[in-house]
């Protein structure tokens, strides 16, 4: 794809109704007591808004027309362009905002966003301005586990860019002598090249020994012959991240590592066809896991089987050991198992997939999971 096509694939995404997800919101916030509820996490000021810039508050209250998006003179000219529907506040002093709108009444903050101090000030001024305070934790990460059309055509979007800057670079740049660093670096101008904003997060490039490290920061370190090579990478669109891995071999592959690979992509298969709207997240987790432990590498496989995907690239729900999470109908998440040896190498395996309300699920990343020798 290139950069003109993936600009055309954009401008047919379907729109965002940050409307009705504040509408969802609303019933959640009558149900919890409240009047108002203050969001400052970035992301979900993003979800509730469209805005982007870097110092921005939702207020979201009990009459739809009472919504506002707070923020401060630097970012008029934006909030009137990504928000035009939501009301503005110019101001530095969002709480001070919330506080007035609330005054005599029940405002309801994001506990998991302040800090200590920022929390001890909180409770000070509301005190003075007569303001009942109340800490929610996830009242808008809940409702984001569930994507709507408009997420899901970003995130299909986000993975189809990845997958063909993965396949470009494992056909025409892979080689040995060539460093960690220089495959990062060329796959992430592809992404912008193909009509990403750009990356979902640092690409994870390692061969050889460097593989058996998860989250491994390439280095000059150069290819050689019987490596194993693992790249996690991911690119963004319209803030919605990829998530994709895939661990191939330089020339002949050990034995063991082979098998090795054999296995992940076994338990990789396990996972995927263990998503099922209604279950819990942990058991896909199990599903992937038990395949591994019962071929004696359970010490090897380090982290969780996967987590949820979309605004940020680790969200809920979290797809890892005895979760409770339940998985809904249009829940993003990734399959990612692994099994890493120390001083030999490793393997992942991730693909980004979404839970339909009946039957498998929909793989938004689907190159070949085989093992593929360059």
């Amino acid at each position: 794809m290139t950069a003109a096509e993936g600009a055309r694939a954009r401008t047919q995404l379907p729109a965002h109704d940050h409307a009705a997800r504040r509408d969802r919101l609303r019933g959640m916030l009558t149900e919890a007591g409240a009047d108002l509820l203050l969001v400052t996490d970035p992301a979900n000021v993003r979800y509730l808004s469209g805005f982007t810039g870097s110092n921005g508050q939702v207020l979201v209250a009990a009459r739809p027309g009472d919504d506002r998006l707070v923020t401060d003179h630097r970012y008029e000219a934006r909030a009137a362009d990504e928000a035009p529907a939501l009301m503005l506040t110019l101001s530095r002093d969002a709480l001070g905002v919330a506080l007035v709108g609330g005054r005599e009444g029940t405002l309801a903050v994001e506990a998991g966003h302040l800090s200590w101090a920022a929390g001890h000030r909180l409770q000070t001024r509301a005190q003075e301005a007569g303001v009942a305070i109340l800490p929610t934790t996830g009242m808008v990460e809940r409702p984001r586990m569930v994507k709507d059309d408009a997420e899901v055509a970003r995130l299909a979007l986000a993975c189809e860019l990845t997958q063909i800057a993965l396949q470009w670079l494992f056909d025409e740049v892979v080689a040995v002598g060539r460093t960690e660093r220089e495959l990062a670096t060329a796959l992430e101008r592809r992404f912008v090249d193909t009509g990403a904003d750009g990356v979902a997060f640092p690409s994870i490039v390692a061969g050889g020994p460097n593989a058996a490290v998860p989250h491994h920061d390439p280095t000059d370190r150069p290819l050689q012959a019987g490596d194993l090579l693992t790249i996690d990478c991911g690119a963004m669109i319209d803030g919605y991240h990829a998530d994709h891995t895939r661990t191939v071999a330089i020339g002949s592959l050990d034995d063991e590592l082979a098998r090795v690979h054999a296995l992940v992509v076994d338990a990789q298969q396990a996972g995927r066809d263990a998503v099922r709207a209604g279950i819990a997240a942990g058991e896909v987790d199990r599903a992937a896991r038990e395949v591994i432990e019962r071929a004696g590498y359970g010490e090897h496989f380090v982290h969780g089987t996967g987590h949820g995907v979309g605004l940020a690239i680790h969200e809920a729900p979290a797809v890892a050991r005895g979760s409770a999470d339940k998985l809904d109908a249009a829940t993003a998440l990734t399959v990612e198992p692994g099994i890493y040896l120390p001083g030999l190498g490793g393997v992942r395996i991730e693909d980004t997939i979404v839970v339909t309300a009946d039957g498998p699920a929909r793989t938004l990343t689907d190159t070949p999971r085989e093992l593929r020798v360059l």
